[in-house]
Order: structure tokens, then sequence, then C-alpha cells
């Protein structure tokens, strides 16, 4: 199985067209070019969907809550079959399907240690049928939470400065997050 923290990453011209590669251990500083990426939200056959915190060593927004898992794909993949590979290794999950969301997602944010993401970076949703049982690889994921869509978005409103900048993005843009009710609007059960 390919190491997802080796290899290289796919380098894009302004238009978004591949031009090239680089180390991934190389791309990421304070001046990175802009590159291929993508992320994913996992949501269970019931609904919820995983969030999870970014383990301490991640080279950059180390500790900070994010969306299930992102990644790189690497030049000779397809971004499904890079998907797939990340939630193996960062989550030790199979996935049942995987659907884009916001195939033309892109961002650019400095994180506080001055590291630069650059990315264009297609959104994915991927489903478990199956009760999951994630097995997060600890160099990728300090903790994990299964949450409903709609107390993401209420926690991403509430508090964006907790999440990753790219969250905070593609939460208002999601069909997932937006016909979820508010957090107001849902009543708890009676006991």
């Amino acid at each position: 199985m390919m190491d997802v923290t080796a290899g290289h990453v796919v380098l894009l011209d302004e238009s978004g067209e591949p031009c090239g590669s680089a180390q991934k251990s190389q791309v990421h500083t304070a001046d990175t070019p802009l590159h291929l990426g993508f992320s994913c939200h996992l949501i269970t056959a019931h609904g919820q969907v995983l969030v999870t915190r970014r383990a301490l060593t991640k080279r950059t927004w180390p500790g900070v809550w994010t969306n299930s898992f992102c990644g790189h794909p690497q030049p000779e993949e397809t971004m499904e079959e890079a998907v797939r590979r990340h939630a193996r290794h960062e989550l030790g999950m199979e996935l049942d399907t995987v659907e884009s969301a916001l195939p033309e997602f892109r961002y650019r944010a400095t994180d506080a240690s001055g590291v630069v993401e650059n990315e264009i970076c297609p959104v994915f949703i991927a489903k478990v049928t199956a009760e999951p049982d994630p097995r997060p690889h600890p160099d990728e994921v300090a903790e994990l939470v299964w949450v409903r869509p709609e107390q993401l978005r209420a926690a991403v409103e509430a508090t964006p400065w907790a999440f990753s900048p790219w969250l905070v993005l593609q939460v208002p843009q999601m069909a997932l997050y937006r016909q979820a009710p508010a957090a107001s609007d849902v009543e708890e059960p009676a006991p």
C-alpha cells in the first residue's frame, strides 16, 4: 500500500491544469504553489457526519477540528482512488460510496506558523452503511466525533476560529449542511 505521507502532489497552473509535481514533504511552505488536494465529509446511514481533530504533529493546522479527512492525490491516481486510500490510512475505514459535492472548491489560507495552503480542493461526501468503527492513525487524527450536520453547522457558525479554514468555507456551500435544520429548530426528545 502507498504511504500517504510520502509521494508527490500535483502542481496546477492558475487555470487548474496540471503542470508538474513536487514532493509532498517540500511543497507546504510560506510560498506554497497551487496544487491539487481534496476534502471528504464522511456520513453514516443514520446521517451523522464524522468530524476530526488534526493530530498535534501535523505540519499545518495541528490540533484544529476539521472535516472527516483531507489529502492529495498522487499524479497517477484518480480522485476516488485517493479518497479511498486516505480513508484507509487516516481512519482505517472502507467507504461504500464517494460522491462529488463541491467539484470546483478552491482556497488559500495561512496558518499560525506561516505555512500556506493553496489548493484546488474538490470536496466529496463518502458514505458508510455498516456501523462505522474508525481506527484513527495517530499521526493524522487526535480525536474524532460523530455529529448531526446541523450541529456541525451551528458550531462552525458560532466558533469559526476552532475549525480549519477550508471547513468554515465548505459548510455554507454544501447541500448536506444547508438542508439540515438549524440547531435552534431541532426539538429535543422528551425524556
